[in-house]
């Protein structure tokens, strides 16, 4: 198998025409946690398999995160000009919703060249989301730097959240930046958030993003946090020194549940979304059995 990395996957793309929404609205109340998964899980499934398996085990959502090993989803065939709507359809089919787009956009560049073709990127994620009723994209920012340029990189990654909340304004879409890399302890979020202000940016909390590295406890994150969250990865992991090694959910260290019980006992009506990354590390195990496993667990959990 062929080793994929973050970066081998930065593209761009023109963004499709736009066409008219079939059969969804935004409206994210549920009776029950809604349960998604991330197709970076899945990283050689169809799309018929991906909502095939999906609706078969109980999902509400799919967070497409790249589609049969194209991560850069404006160049994937089943959301092109010619195949959106029959896409479409088979989501309705299903009873299902694509919840979030996954960008490769990252916000941390300094090279000018580099941000732009970034922000060109979630550009063309914020049309797609739009044709596929797709509530939310994902950027991110990555490494932050030790020295005293710290704080305009910061300031870069607010500029670009604004330009993208200003370009998404007239739309359904809501940019959320992902819990990630070096941008995970709850300050700098908190920082970021507040300066930019913007109705349409908001946050992925990523619990185990966050804990392995700064360890602190989801109890004193969720309430600095909980203004911002939109949507949440869900996962476990254990630790061997710095070393992060993914597990299946309720087999790891991270305080997974109890970022969970706060989530759902304070009304959160968002997905709770399982990030497998099998198509970093493709030694993890097959996603037929870790999905099936996260269902079956946050059922067990839920009581549903």
């Amino acid at each position: 198998m062929k080793n994929f990395n973050r970066r081998d996957f930065l593209k761009s793309s023109a963004a499709l025409l736009p066409i008219p929404l079939i059969g969804y609205s935004f409206d994210m109340k549920a009776t029950k946690p809604l349960l998604s998964f991330s197709t970076l899980g899945c990283p050689d499934w169809s799309f018929d398999e991906i909502l095939s398996f999906a609706a078969r085990h109980g999902f509400s959502g799919i967070e497409f995160r790249g589609l049969h090993r194209e991560i850069d989803l404006s160049k994937a065939p089943d959301f092109s000009a010619a195949n959106i709507r029959t896409s479409l359809q088979k989501l309705k089919q299903h009873k299902l919703r694509i919840i979030n787009l996954g960008a490769s956009t990252a916000l941390h560049y300094t090279n000018k060249a580099e941000r732009e073709k970034n922000i060109d990127e979630a550009k063309r994620y914020i049309d797609l989301a739009q044709q596929l009723n797709c509530p939310y994209i994902r950027v991110f920012p990555n490494k932050l730097p030790k020295d005293d340029t710290r704080n305009a990189v910061i300031e870069l990654i607010i500029d670009g959240l604004k330009t993208l909340g200003d370009y998404a304004k007239n739309t359904k879409v809501t940019v959320l930046m992902e819990t990630h890399g070096d941008v995970v302890y709850t300050a700098d979020l908190v920082r970021i958030m507040e300066s930019v202000n913007h109705p349409k940016v908001a946050l992925v909390w990523d619990i185990a993003n966050m804990w392995t590295i700064t360890k602190e406890p989801p109890a004193e994150v969720y309430p600095k946090l909980k203004p911002y969250i939109r949507h949440t990865h869900i996962k476990d992991a254990t630790l061997d020194g710095d070393k992060v090694n993914y597990v299946l959910l309720s087999k790891g260290q991270v305080p997974i549940f109890e970022a969970i019980d706060l989530l759902h006992k304070d009304g959160y009506k968002g997905f709770y979304s399982f990030e497998w990354e099998k198509l970093w590390h493709p030694e993890l195990m097959e996603p037929d059995i870790a999905f099936a496993d996260y269902a079956k667990v946050m059922k067990e959990y839920f009581k549903i």
